[in-house]
């Protein structure tokens, strides 16, 4: 009742309920964010008719371990979205957990969440596929899941340093069709697909990095059968 900023860090579906059962006790002219990285203000309405000033944080980050989160959020950033006067109560907050900010429009939020989707969620898929790939080699399950856990360490540091077309190694980048052809021939059909359809993305990236139009065009036929 006597708060001045509310911060509903609940499930999606569970921020318009409890909005709605906060908002007979909530303080008109209180900050009210919610942490969804889909959802805008809107979810909110039972507040700002309260009349709370409502907006959005959501932390761009992988919380899996409640234990490591304050030093997860350091140096993250946080996508702010809401009424004015939210959105600079989002930009204390962050500054005050050690985060960077910067602000999205309403509509824009569920493209953003996809691009957070695609760049953590996703990659993790990818990390799975990799251990489930070299296991089918033979490296024992327990070594196979450790074995990718550095190598995906420099990568994040590469792209955090870098950006992701310069942080990108391997055959894509070199344009080596040769190695990119025995890699598929290796696979099944569900992973090569898989590879094929990444390894375009690593393309584009390739080749804004300067990739030999010749090299690049050999890849690109080998990715496009693959990924179907």
């Amino acid at each position: 009742r006597t708060a001045g900023l509310v911060l509903l860090a609940v499930p999606d579906d569970a921020i318009g309920p409890v909005a709605a059962a906060l908002a007979a006790d909530a303080a008109p002219g209180a900050v009210a964010l919610h942490c969804s990285g889909l959802l805008d203000r809107s979810v909110l309405a039972p507040l700002a008719e309260r009349g709370l000033v409502t907006g959005s944080f959501h932390p761009c980050q992988a919380l899996a371990d409640p234990a490591t989160v304050p030093e997860r959020l350091r140096g993250a950033w946080a996508a702010l979205e809401g009424e004015p006067g939210a959105v600079a109560v989002g930009h204390a907050l962050a500054e005050a957990l050690g985060m960077h900010a910067f602000e999205i429009a309403a509509a824009a939020k569920p493209r953003y969440h996809a691009a957070a989707v695609l760049a953590s969620n996703y990659a993790v898929g990818l990390a799975g596929a990799a251990e489930r790939v070299l296991a089918a080699s033979g490296v024992p399950a327990a070594v196979a899941a450790r074995v990718f856990g550095p190598l995906l360490a420099g990568t994040a540091a590469n792209v955090t340093a870098l950006g992701p077309a310069a942080a990108l190694t391997g055959p894509v980048r070199r344009g080596d069709a040769g190695t990119v052809a025995r890699h598929l021939a290796v696979l099944g059909p569900d992973d090569r697909r898989l590879y094929g359809r990444v390894a375009l993305e690593a393309l584009a990236l390739a080749r804004a990095e300067g990739l030999d139009p010749a090299k690049a065009a050999a890849v690109e036929r080998l990715l496009r059968e693959a990924a179907g």
